[in-house]
Formats: structure tokens, sequence, C-alpha cells
């Protein structure tokens, strides 16, 4: 079955894609996007709802959670989800087309991470009910400030959800399901030492940032194993080139597919900055000064762990059959609300959605890619109502 006979059409896909894609969405500046989604979702016939989320994450909406109502008594209902922010730069963006290519004048994102997924599960929602297939309720959130740490899935009340299984669509390539994707720890570590001239007494002060170059010099980072990374992302402090810095604050992670692994890592990680200070002191003034590490961990999410026997993994298999494709299983390194939503005991999984080079000027999108996506969330909806 083509893309084209299962009643995809690629000029709305293509119309809508473009104008999501001029919005600027950043993280925590949503409200533009939210308000466009919110009548377009409503003009197909939800109900839509915004939460309190971005009142707790310091973002200019919350999240919405739209209702369709099902045609088929008895069919289970089923969740769809995306998120509507993007990285930067975003703050103006002009999308270039090339047939089916779109990218920017490279002066931003795209944003199809994620329009692309937004613009499939709207697809999908029109042709089910254009073409009436059997269908439960569908439930779609789409979420704010997930490139800032999943922030508006975690504070998202699943409790509101009638579906007990569904499919975000939100990671690069087609006709690929996410299956594994890691836990995550952030470390956010304090490191004081004293500030002295650095000219005429560096001797009475503790380097904040050479404390901070010792400690990382010892840590293990980067791709550690097949299942485990870890990255120090920033650091900053100091006040001048001639004061000896006395605090530097450093922000990094370390993400796994195994927990046991992932907090072993954290432990080295934290080790190091704890062996840094060990014993580094000075006495000025007859008072002795004593270097500290405060080390902060946050569990940022956990682990997405789904079976290949799940039956959210046999009903999209089971879709891309239908449409004489074969959907490959996967795992990756980075994480998604899916995450978020299996930790609160959905059977969720992760459906790409066509978007590539993502997080770069260099974003581009295939919008076939989203066409062959949202027919696979057709027939996955479609065979989620016999299930």
């Amino acid at each position: 079955m083509s893309t084209e006979s299962s009643g995809v059409d690629a000029s709305r896909v293509r119309d809508e894609f473009l104008d999501l894609a001029c919005i600027a969405s950043p993280s925590r500046h949503e409200g533009a996007i939210a308000r466009r989604l919110s009548a377009i979702l409503t003009g197909m016939g939800a109900s839509v709802d915004v939460d309190d989320a971005g009142e707790r994450v310091g973002a200019d909406t919350g999240n919405l959670l739209a209702r369709f109502r099902g045609t088929e008594a008895g069919a289970p209902p089923f969740l769809l989800s995306a998120h509507m922010d993007t990285v930067g730069p975003a703050a103006a963006i002009h999308p270039v087309t090339d047939g089916d290519i779109v990218r920017t004048d490279r002066t931003s994102v795209l944003g199809g991470d994620d329009k692309a997924g937004i613009v499939a599960i709207f697809e999908a929602i029109r042709v089910l009910r254009e073409r009436a297939i059997p269908h439960g309720d569908i439930e779609l959130c789409l979420t704010i400030c997930e490139e800032v740490g999943l922030h508006g899935a975690r504070y998202f009340d699943a409790g509101r959800l009638r579906a007990k299984r569904g499919l975000v669509l939100d990671v690069d390539g087609v006709c690929e399901l996410i299956t594994r994707a890691p836990a995550a720890n952030h470390l956010k570590v304090s490191i004081h030492g004293l500030a002295a001239h650095a000219g005429i007494c560096p001797e009475q002060g503790l380097s904040a940032i050479q404390i901070a170059a010792n400690a990382i010099a010892g840590m293990r980072l980067g791709r550690l194993d097949d299942d485990t990374t870890a990255n120090i992302g920033v650091i900053r402090g100091g006040l001048a080139d001639n004061i000896v810095p006395d605090e530097v604050v450093v922000r990094g992670e370390t993400r796994s597919l195994r927990v046991d692994k992932l907090e072993a890592q954290t432990a080295h990680m934290r080790e190091q900055f704890e062996k840094a200070v060990a014993g580094l002191s000075v006495e000025v003034g007859g008072r002795r000064y004593e270097a500290r590490a405060d080390v902060q961990v946050d569990r940022q999410y956990e682990v997405l762990d789904v079976g290949e026997d799940a039956s959210i993994v046999r009903l999209v298999q089971g879709a891309a059959t239908r449409l004489g494709r074969v959907c490959r299983i996967r795992s990756t390194g980075g994480a998604s609300d899916a995450n978020v939503f299996a930790a609160r005991g959905l059977e969720i999984a992760n459906l790409g959605c066509g978007m590539r080079e993502i997080h770069t000027v260099n974003e581009w999108v295939d919008l076939k890619d989203v066409r062959l996506t949202a027919a696979l969330v057709v027939e996955a909806v479609r065979l989620n109502a016999a299930a």
C-alpha cells in the first residue's frame, strides 16, 4: 500500500509542516505554537486542555492534552505524543524547499524535531476520520520543554490518561521504532576554593578552576561502553585574570541503558571531585580554609526498555507490514518523553518521523518520510482498535 492510497494528503502535509516550522518555539516559549496547535485541534473536533506545567517550569504555556472520540465501541484508547519546543537558534526560521526536502537558510534549526512528529500525528488523525477507519479514543499529548530535560512530560499528570499504550513520535529515521533508551543522571558540582591576588599572593588562594580541572582530568568521559556515556558540558567561574578563582560550577551528565552502570559512573564522577578537594587547605591570617566540592545528582529520567514481544512493538510491525514495509527495532543514546511515560506504567515506544541532522542548522526533513510515518500511525491505530 502506498502512502497516497492510504489517504495521506501530500499537499496538506507540506503546507502544515511549513506553517508550523515558521513559528518559533524554543523551550519555555511555546505559547505561539501552542495557540496555533490548539486552534487546529479544535477545528478538527478535539477537546483541548492546557495543564499547569508551564507555571511549574517557567514557560509561557503548559502541555496540551487533546481528545478525539473513537468510532469503535469498546476499542482501547491510544496515546499519541510529540513535543512543541525546539532547540536554538530559532528566533526566526526561514524554510527552504527542494521538492520534498525542507531545510532552512542555515541561520536556524528547522524544528523538524519535533514538528515532523506533530504533522504526522495530525495527518494520521485526519485520515482516520475522513476514511471512517474504526478506532478507539485517541489521546494526544503535546508537551513543552522536552529539549531541556523532558520537563513538560515530567510535570504532566499521567493519571489523566485512559490509554495504556501508545507512541511518541520524536526520533530521527523512518520506519524505525526505539524500544530502548537510557536513564540519565544530571550532576551539578559547586567547587569552593579561596580567592587571593594572583600576582601578589597566589599561595594564599585555592583555585577552584584548578581543582575542577584536576577532577575532570581523572574522569572517564565520552562513550564508556555500548550502554553508557558521560559528559562534562558546562564550566562557569572566576571573576578576573588577576584573582585566584574561589568558586566554579560544573554541570555534566551520565546516561546508560543499564541502571547499575549509570550509578557506577555517577559514583565515579562524584569520587573524582571529592578526591580533587581532599586535603587541600591553606592558612591565611591565622585561619585555615579548606576546599570543598558540593555534588548534587538529579535523576532526569528512567530507562525505556520495551520487550520485542510487547504489544506496541507487534502493533507497529503489523502496521508496517500492511504498508509493505519492515519496521526496524533499535536502541538510542537519546531520551524522549517516552522514557517518562514508560516510567508511569504506559506501554510506549518512540517512532521515527523523518527528522535528520537534528539540533544543528543543517537539520532537514524529507516530507515523504513524514507521509510514511502518518500512514504507519493510521495502520497502528486501526490495528489497536482490533486488539
